[in-house]
Formats: C-alpha cells, sequence, structure tokens
C-alpha cells in the first residue's frame, strides 16, 4: 500500500522546484521533505528524483507523479459523497500557452472556479511543451498543440488560434515595402515568445521561406505586443490579444491575408473524476478565433 504522504512529499518538490519551497508548501522542515523522499525510494527500492544537473523525476518518479494527480482529482468527488472528510479546496495544476491565459482562459473556467471553489496551478508553456508536461506527470492537464493522446489520456479538439504577423506601419513599410519576401525576411527582426516557440518558423515556412532570421526573444505576452508597438519587431498574434492595436491602426499585418492556423487539444488523465469532467465540458464550449 502506497504512504500517500510520502507521494505527496514527491508532487511537492516537483511543482515547488525544489526541497525547501516544497517544505514551506507542506509546512515542514526541508529536513523532513528529504526524509520522506528518501523513505520512498527505500520502499521502491528504486530512486524517485534526479538530482542533477536539475531536479526532474525519473521514470518511476513520473508514474508515481502521474498517480498522485488522478488521485487528487478521485478524491474531490469522495469529499462530496463524504462530507465529514477534509474539505481542503481542490487544487489542479494544469499546462497551458501564455496567448490562451492572456486572452479567453479566464472568462471560461472563472465562474467554475468559483462554483467548484477549484484553485488553479498554471504553468505557462508554449502550445507544443505542454504535452511533455502531462507525460511527466508534472501536471494533471495541458493544453497544447498536439492531437496525438498520450497512454492513459484522453485529448479533446476545443478549436483554432490564429496568429496574424503584426508590426507597426512605420515597421511594415522599413523592411516589408514590396511584402513578404525573403529577402525582406533575412533582415527584419522578427519577435519570438522563447527558445521553444515555432509559431514564427511554421509562418515563414508558410510563406516558402526556410532559411534564418534576426528575432528578439520575449517570453511574456504583454511584454510581446510593446516590443511590436515600439517598431522593434513583428510577431505571431492572435487577433483577440491585439485586437484594439489594430482597430486603432498601431498595428498591421506584414502579410495581410496570411495566417496561421493553429489547432489547441485539451489533454487530461483518464479516470479523473467529476471535477475534470465539468472542466473539459466547460472548455469544450469554448469560441476561438
Amino acid at each position: 500500500m502506497l504512504d500517500y504522504k510520502l507521494l505527496e512529499a514527491l508532487a511537492a518538490v516537483i511543482e515547488c522546484d525544489g526541497f525547501e519551497r516544497a517544505g514551506e508548501a507542506l509546512g515542514l522542515s526541508q529536513s523532513a521533505i528529504s526524509q520522506r523522499i528518501k523513505a520512498l525510494e527505500i520502499r521502491l527500492g528504486q530512486p524517485v528524483l534526479v538530482r542533477t544537473p536539475t531536479l526532474a523525476p525519473t521514470p518511476a518518479g513520473r508514474s508515481l507523479l502521474n498517480h498522485v494527480q488522478q488521485v487528487q482529482l478521485l478524491e474531490r468527488d469522495l469529499r462530496r459523497a463524504l462530507p465529514t472528510l477534509d474539505s481542503a479546496s481542490p487544487r489542479l495544476r494544469i499546462a497551458l500557452n501564455a496567448d490562451s491565459l492572456v486572452t479567453w482562459w479566464a472568462a471560461t473556467v472563472g465562474p467554475l472556479c468559483e462554483t467548484e471553489g477549484l484553485l488553479l496551478d498554471l504553468v505557462v508553456e508554449d502550445q507544443d511543451v505542454g504535452l511533455r508536461r502531462l507525460r511527466d506527470g508534472d501536471v494533471a492537464a495541458c493544453l497544447c498543440a498536439s492531437p496525438q493522446p498520450i497512454a492513459g489520456a484522453r485529448c479533446v479538439r476545443l478549436g483554432t488560434m490564429s496568429y496574424h504577423p503584426l508590426a507597426t506601419p512605420a515597421y511594415r513599410e522599413r523592411y516589408f515595402p514590396a511584402g513578404p519576401r525573403p529577402e525582406a525576411f533575412r533582415r527584419a527582426p522578427a519577435i519570438v515568445f522563447g527558445p521553444h516557440d515555432q509559431l514564427q518558423h511554421r509562418f515563414l515556412a508558410q510563406c516558402g521561406y526556410h532559411g534564418v532570421f534576426p528575432f528578439h526573444l520575449c517570453p511574456a505576452s504583454e511584454g510581446f505586443v510593446r516590443l511590436a508597438l515600439a517598431g522593434m519587431g513583428y510577431g505571431m498574434m492572435p487577433l483577440m490579444q491585439a485586437s484594439e492595436r489594430v482597430d486603432a491602426g498601431e498595428l498591421i499585418s506584414i502579410a495581410p491575408g496570411q495566417a496561421l492556423e493553429v489547432p489547441l487539444y485539451w489533454h487530461f488523465w483518464r479516470h479523473s473524476g467529476r471535477l475534470m469532467k465539468r472542466l473539459t465540458d466547460v472548455l469544450s464550449q469554448v469560441v476561438l478565433t
């Protein structure tokens, strides 16, 4: 029989990225957390964490984290049936892309969080990376661009986000006076969200360009828009994020009529209980553009 206090310690270490912060989250000392991890490894007869070069779960640790995520959701259902159990608010750790977070996510899930007393632990990742978090057991669900479910999980398509290459009118006139041509892409600075962001590369490939290009890295959605407004580059943005700037003429497309359609899929563990089903039902009704 698994000792769930030990599994709780493992989940906290991964979520908090360290033993000391895990202890603070659970109200325990760093030494107590270390002892629980050691006890879990002795019980299993193998390590559950890799300490260097960075803290990460081993394959056995990932399996346990997957289990913990599902148990926490099922316990929520049990508390509703047996109110005398501990009534702590449920908490879901979810990976999602920054563009969803700053546009439609809050308005969509807010009412459910209020009704259910649900707390969210949001991990911001590019569309192509979130699924790795789920596979590693670090999150209970994720939004990503992959339609392929992993073993033990379900996948629901939510819709498509339309990204446009936006910049200031002055920037377009300076770098793209003749339109989106290869020589322009070679010298025009772009704005890329992060090292895993492939939207820019996909857009350029869609335009028939596969060469190198200069770019700024800006891993913040608001900063992303501000860099574009400052004339520092062009970036792939969903219209729902930049609609006011576009309507005001402050941002325009460097390639009118050229948009990148990115599908979004909701991945979550099977048998995750009623709360995850309700969240999935809510997300399934979202209208993306």
